[in-house]
């Protein structure tokens, strides 16, 4: 029973490893069709069908492309620093419920790479660290743009997730758990934590965009200013690294945005779903099947989230960095401490009378 539930839990794991590597590799492709829709032309539509086979192209490229390292780099920190961005971003979806529960020869195992109770710990110490790799790369490159963007990045991060963080503490108040896998079964039935936290989503929302660097707060690579960031002495597939970085950045944070506002793999309907899938396949099969289509809208939402990333792309404009460094410590984080204080007065005093209405 103990080798049959450790074969289901590495299967789950490659799994989700694969399709987390495989979105972001097409949502390089993605970002381009979205930026020609709303730029009114076709993007890429030569490799493939469709181009569906530009990001094949795009890693040849980068593969076949001349790996240097400048003269006066620091040689080890110049490699270690985009393995290490890969390396957390990568971590990041370990304990990211993305479905119920399979059941195999009496074996229940969840749809979940790491089942820890403090997810939300986990994420938030794996995020703090990814911007190690940004750091390290601009400094090991001796150049001064590159050395810019990776200060501007760390002070950006770190800044933008004291927010995040506070936007946190509300979500867990209302919860009372540190587990994403409990928050998610909370929001069962519609319970969504978007309908008692908007503010807190909103707050958490715009961090997440600082945090995976991408406009209107890009301003750690912003070409106009430092030539390309902290990377701009990267070739080949370790700029490749910090490219496919960011992108895996956003879906794990669209990931853990559906977890934790909009019900993760729960939807509308699920309980008639899955009633009529278990008593038309069984009971097994049927709760398989209903844990797999809950899966698949989870990813719907993950993915929904990747699109809006790229949608604010191609809409809005990069702020300065003063104005970005006043929205964050000047506005954010004082509306996640009036969230926390009006969250704690809700559940206070609404929480035990609606309990004493429903009973």
């Amino acid at each position: 029973m103990e080798l049959t539930a450790f074969i289901i839990k590495a299967i789950v794991i490659l799994v989700i490893f694969g399709l987390t590597l495989l979105i972001a590799m097409y949502s390089t492709y993605g970002e381009r069709k979205v930026a020609g829709f709303i730029q009114d032309r076709l993007g890429p539509d030569r490799a493939g069908p469709w181009g569906l086979l530009q990001p094949l192209a795009d890693a040849g490229k980068m593969f076949f492309k001349e790996d240097f390292i400048p003269a006066q780099a620091s040689k080890w920190l110049f490699i270690a620093g985009p393995c290490l961005a890969m390396l957390t971003a990568l971590m990041a979806s370990a304990v990211i419920p993305f479905g119920g529960t399979l059941r195999y020869n009496g074996v229940e195992v969840a749809v979940q790479a790491v089942e820890a109770n403090i997810g939300i710990l986990y994420i938030f110490g794996v995020v703090s660290l990814g911007v190690y790799g940004l750091m390290i790369g601009g400094w090991a490159s001796n150049n001064k743009f590159s050395l810019l963007g990776a200060i501007r990045a760390a002070s950006q991060n770190i800044s933008y997730e004291v927010a995040m963080g506070l936007s946190i503490v509300a979500i867990l108040m209302i919860s009372s758990s540190l587990s994403i896998g409990d928050i998610v079964a909370q929001q069962h039935g519609g319970n969504w934590n978007i309908w008692y936290q908007p503010l807190g989503f909103v707050i958490f929302l715009t961090c997440a965009f600082a945090e995976c660097n991408r406009t209107p707060f890009d301003l750690p690579e912003c070409e106009t200013e430092l030539v390309g960031g902290y990377h701009t002495e990267y070739s080949s597939m370790k700029l490749g690294f910090y490219l496919f970085a960011e992108y895996i950045n956003m879906f794990v944070s669209s990931a853990v945005i559906s977890a934790l506002y909009f019900g993760g793999y729960n939807y509308p309907g699920m309980d008639w779903v899955y009633n009529q899938l278990t008593g038309a396949l069984g009971n097994v099969t049927g709760h398989n099947v209903a844990t797999l289509l809950g899966t698949a809208v989870f990813f719907a939402k993950s993915l929904f989230g990747v699109f809006f990333y790229m949608w604010v792309r191609w809409t809005l404009p990069r702020f300065r960095y003063d104005q970005l460094m006043n929205l964050g410590w000047k506005a954010l984080i004082p509306l996640a401490m009036l969230n926390i204080v009006i969250t704690g007065l809700a559940v206070m005093f609404l929480q035990p009378a609606l309990t004493a209405m429903l009973k």
